[in-house]
């Protein structure tokens, strides 16, 4: 039986994202993997961001929504706008760039939106420069968690011999 590449490649990105339900430490998540993933592997770029979002809202409503919602989706964009640079060349040191790169927009994107919703910082440069500083600690866990989870998301789909979307095999089937 034949199955969909491009199924396959939803369904890894829908494991990850059911991975959110299980105990982790603060921000050691699949998310921005699964964005990276959807981008690089999913040729339909409207498929590639509303896969990882849909799948980010799916867990978010177990999991409970909050006021950076909105920022937090926006980074798990991003991630997904890194992973259409995977498309034409996703050798292994490009895929830890745009890990890296993802988890940097991420942090970026997510903690503005602290800075501007949650009331707890000035809202002048001093304020979001502290926010920041004090998002700190927690990056390396966003970078450990992104770093794992996109070897694995892309390690499975190496050994599934699942071709990128240049080779227009996830095309339509």
């Amino acid at each position: 039986m034949r199955h969909s590449r491009t199924g396959i490649v939803i369904g890894l990105i829908l494991l990850a994202a059911a991975s959110r339900l299980l105990p982790h430490p603060p921000n050691f998540t699949p998310i921005l993997a699964m964005g990276l993933f959807s981008g690089a592997m999913l040729a339909d770029r409207r498929l590639a961001l509303a896969v990882p979002l849909g799948a980010m809202l799916a867990s978010d409503l177990v999991l409970g929504l909050h006021a950076t919602v909105v920022f937090v989706y926006a980074g798990v964009a991003a991630s997904a706008l890194i992973g259409f640079l995977l498309q034409e060349r996703a050798g292994g040191i490009r895929i830890v760039l745009a890990a890296l790169a993802a988890s940097a927009a991420f942090f970026l994107i997510s903690n503005f939106g602290v800075w501007l919703l949650s009331g707890l910082y000035p809202r002048d440069p001093a304020g979001l420069l502290s926010c920041y500083a004090m998002a700190v600690p927690f990056f390396h866990y966003t970078l450990l968690g992104t770093l794992l989870c996109t070897a694995l998301l892309f390690g499975s789909a190496r050994l599934l011999r699942l071709p990128a979307p240049r080779d227009r095999l996830l095309t339509a089937e």
